[in-house]
Formats: structure tokens, sequence, C-alpha cells
């Protein structure tokens, strides 16, 4: 049986002394709910380490990692690090990192394997931009994040890994995919996962939908059979919100 997760990703925002009273009201809610799905917050780097004294049933996760170990890399946060911190989870591939940051696919492999082999899970991103979609590119880009992101990995590997569909034209806008639109990518994100490694791995394998989430579209989302949660962004930022979308699954 696969894990249905919700994963709130704060991204660039809350000061600590916010970032620990809204982690301390999603960690209260959580309690409250009893729920079976996994619920994680990826809060700011600077804010690990007192937020994990803060939470029990939330999980700690990371938005991000270095692609290397240790060394003369400033600015940098290896993935051991974040797991000196508590951290179990890390975000990796992001929309926001392949944009901003010009993060390859061949680079992001590198993070993933890094990560596994500290421990940590990898939440690991795939998506395509509003050009590549109306391109009829979906499939294609898609295909080579996944081969790349994951090339070298075991079976035993993918049972510690879990994948996120970005429709990146979703992320911010306001737009969300449809229930259609998010089945179809999501299937086939399993299909090929299935392809690579195997259909008991596929079919063990957690696919959250990462776009433009929110209470009022949660429940309809999670209802397809592909779709095992949500990467949340905006609305991680909001504890009655976030429960809502773990209400939702």
């Amino acid at each position: 049986m696969r894990k249905q997760i919700v994963a709130g990703n704060w991204k660039m925002n809350t000061l600590l002394k916010d970032g620990m009273e809204l982690a301390k009201a999603v960690e209260k809610m959580e309690k409250e709910t009893r729920g079976d799905a996994v619920v994680i917050i990826a809060p700011p780097f600077t804010h690990l380490s007192k937020i994990r004294e803060l939470i029990g049933n939330v999980k700690l996760g990371a938005q991000n990692c270095a692609s290397e170990p240790s060394g003369a890399f400033t600015g940098e946060i290896s993935p051991e690090m974040l797991r000196s911190t508590g951290v179990e989870y890390v975000i990796i591939g992001h929309s926001e990192r392949r944009s901003h940051f010009h993060e390859g696919n061949d680079l992001l492999n590198r993070k993933v394997k890094l990560s596994l082999s500290t421990g940590l899970k990898p939440i690991y991103c795939c998506g395509e931009v509003l050009e590549e979609r109306e391109a009829g590119r979906l499939f294609d880009v898609v295909r080579e994040q996944l081969e790349v992101g994951l090339k070298g990995l075991s079976a035993a590997d993918m049972a510690n890994m879990v994948i996120a569909y970005e429709p990146v034209w979703a992320i911010g806008t306001g737009k969300v995919a449809t229930p259609g639109q998010a089945q179809e990518m999501h299937g086939f994100i399993r299909g090929l996962v299935a392809e690579m490694f195997g259909q008991e791995v596929a079919q063990n394998l957690s696919v959250l939908y990462g776009g433009s989430c929110k209470p009022s579209n949660a429940a309809e989302l999670f209802r397809q059979p592909d779709v095992d949660g949500g990467l949340i962004g905006g609305a991680s930022l909001k504890a009655e919100d976030f429960i809502a979308i773990v209400h939702a699954i």
C-alpha cells in the first residue's frame, strides 16, 4: 500500500518566530486529525532546528540540498547536515530551482543519490511549462526528467522516493490542472516508473500533485486513482488551509 502524503513547501517565507508559530499550529491540528496521511512541512533552512523541537506527528522536510557531501561550497547545505537537524524528507528539483537556479537533470540526479545515501527521502519534482504543454511535449519533458533524475537507482532506493508532478503553468498562477489532466500525467509517471523499475515499485510509489492545490479543489484531485496527495505551496502558509487539505485526503 502506497502512502498518502501532504507536504507543505513554505518556500522563502516566514521569519523564525512566525515559522515556529505556524509549525506549532500545524502540529496541534494534525494531532487532532489523527489521519493516516503522512504530513510534512518544509520550512526555510534557518528554521529547521527550532521547528524540529516543536513537531512530532508532523515530519520535517527541507526545500533543497547540495549535490556534494562537504567541502568548499560556500552557502550550500549537505544532506548529512540536514539529517543532523532532524530532517527526514528533502525536495529536489522543484520547478523554481530548475528555472531560477538552472538546475539540470544530471545535477538533480546527484542530489537524489547523495540524499538517499544519507538516509533522506527525496521528493523529486518533475513537470512541464506552458509552452511545452502547448507544443505537445509534456510527456517527453517529464520522461527525460525522470529517466535522468532517477538514473542509477535501485528498486530499494525507489522505496524511499516520492515523486511530485508540478504543472509549472499552474504554480502561483491561480490556474490548476483539471483532475483529468492531473490523472493523465500521474498515470503516465506511474507507467514510466513501472518500465524503469517494475510494476511493484510503481504501485508502491507515492506520486503527489503540486500546482495550486487548495482546500476548494483538493478533494477532487485526491480522488484520482494515481494522485496520492499534494506538494502544497501558498496554502501551506496558513495552518487552517493546510490542514483542510490534509482532511481532504
